[in-house]
This record gives structure tokens, sequence and C-alpha cells, in this order.
């Protein structure tokens, strides 16, 4: 079988499956089993397979119809430009989220100390937003807390292929409890999902991404709640608090945030699809 007619078998069996994004979803399955990039494999359509790499491409693509994300199988996702380790002791970054570390970056430029900026990112998972900050911040100092044990030894793996282990320390528990001293910024991407809606989701969501990742609670918010009011304790004067949200949370966000924090300055942050995806907390 050469490379055209694998790519163009997988595509159709993952499309008569329901797979959105076929075409995409088996190029990459492809590329991982003959260890090809997609230029190769477009440009070597008549490159043969061995029979190995066939019966490989057949178990893949039989573990991404049971819907099985396609980056826990080829173990890694792009984000921010920056390629990462991720399987199921971690919840996949999402696109959406690079606006924290845009709104990061962007609040770290107009910021002027005479000392490393110090930077908290909280529920860091794979330790996408923290390794992306430290790669642009070389000067900066980052803590990056979980509750999850497992999520830090892949945080760990991260931060070491991006050797940014001197700059980002990993913290296991609870939110802010872990931090030992304030910072200057806090940027979070914390469940928010209500615990009855999770059934909505997709299967790729319920049935493989950890639960504890994005399961906010009765409220969706109850996780944020709990940083809002850790808050006050942990963040320097001028500094910063960035939290992802959920599509239409930004009202009851307003009301928790008033009632956490009195008459704090915030404004939200609308993502590429128009849904208020960010707020940014000044103090």
């Amino acid at each position: 079988m050469t490379l055209a007619q694998a790519l163009q078998q997988s595509a159709h069996i993952l499309s008569s499956n329901g797979i959105d994004d076929s075409h995409i979803e088996a190029r990459m399955l492809l590329a991982h089993i003959t260890k090809l990039s997609p230029v190769q494999i477009y440009t070597q359509p008549e490159r043969v397979l061995n029979q190995e790499q066939e019966g490989n491409l057949q178990e893949l693509v039989e573990r991404r119809i049971c819907r099985e994300p396609a980056a826990y199988i080829v173990k890694h996702r792009e984000f921010y430009g920056i390629d990462f380790y991720v399987d199921s002791r971690v919840l996949i970054p999402r696109p959406e989220t690079e606006l924290l570390v845009d709104m990061a970056l962007e609040f770290t430029s107009s910021t002027y100390l005479a000392r490393p900026l110090l930077i908290a990112d909280i529920g860091t998972g794979c330790g996408a937003i923290a390794v992306s900050l430290a790669l642009n911040l070389p000067n900066s100092k980052i803590y990056a807390t979980d509750v999850s044990l497992l999520a830090l030894e892949v945080a760990r793996l991260n931060c070491e292929h991006h050797k940014v282990t001197d700059r980002i320390t990993l913290l296991q528990g609870n939110l802010l409890e872990p931090l030992p001293e304030h910072v200057d910024l806090l940027v979070a991407n914390l469940p928010y999902i209500k615990s009855s809606e999770l059934a909505t989701l997709s299967p790729e969501i319920t049935k493989f991404e950890p639960r504890m990742a994005i399961d906010g609670g009765k409220s969706g918010l109850d996780y944020i709640r709990q940083l809002l009011e850790q808050t006050k304790e942990r963040i320097n004067n001028k500094g910063c608090l960035l939290l992802e949200i959920g599509q239409n949370q930004e009202k009851e966000l307003d009301n928790l945030i008033r009632s956490c924090l009195g008459r704090a300055n915030f404004r939200f942050t609308s993502d590429l699809n128009g849904v208020k995806r960010v707020v940014k907390i000044n103090f």
C-alpha cells in the first residue's frame, strides 16, 4: 500500500465513522507511524508502507474510531507553536487557551520590575502555559501548580524536553495553596463545565480526558470561586489574574468577582470566535 492509498483509505474509514476532519486526522496517524512530515507524505505519494506500518496504521485508526483522541494516540499536541507530550493523565491543550498566553505576554511587556517577574500557572496540566511563558520570558520565575501528581509527571517531561526546569518550579496542591510567595501574575485555565453538562460533551472528552480537569462542579465555577477567594493573599500590588472561562459565563462571573473581590478592576476579552474567553483582573 502506498502513502497516497493509505491516506485515502484511512480518511474514508474515519469519515465513515463520524470523525470530523478525517483527512487531517488520517495524515496525523500516518505521519506518526511512518515518522514522515506532512510535506514528505504529500511529495512521496508512491512510497510504499511495509507490512508492520500497515498493521500499525490499522490499529491506530481503530483506536480513533473508538473515539480515543488523536493527540493521545500520537502522544503530542502543538500549543502556541510548541510541541508538547500529552497522554490521558492530562487535558489536551486547546487553541483558545493560547489567548491566555498572549494576554500574559502583553501584561509582562508593560510591567517593569527590578527583579525577575513572578508568575504562577494554576492547574498546569501538561505544562503548556507555563512552558510557553518560560520560553518567551527567559528571565521570569514561574510556579506551576496542579492537584494531580500524574499531571505534574507529564508537566515535568515537557519542562525537561524544552529545557526550562531552571525557570519552572512544579508544585502539587490545591490552586494557590502550594505557592511559597506572592506573585505578579496568575494565569489559570481551571475546569469550568457544569457537572450536569458533562454528558453532553463528545466521547473524546467524556471517555478519555481526566474528569477532574473538566468538571467545574454544580455551577461550573466552583474552582474559579475558590481561586478568587485565595487570590488577594497571593498576588502582589499591581499584579494581574488571567482566567479562562466558558461560553456565556461572563455575567455569572461578573457577579462572582464582585462578591469575592469587591470593587475589582476587570475586563473580558473575546477569542477569535467572538466568545468572551478570558477575564483579566488587575490588583
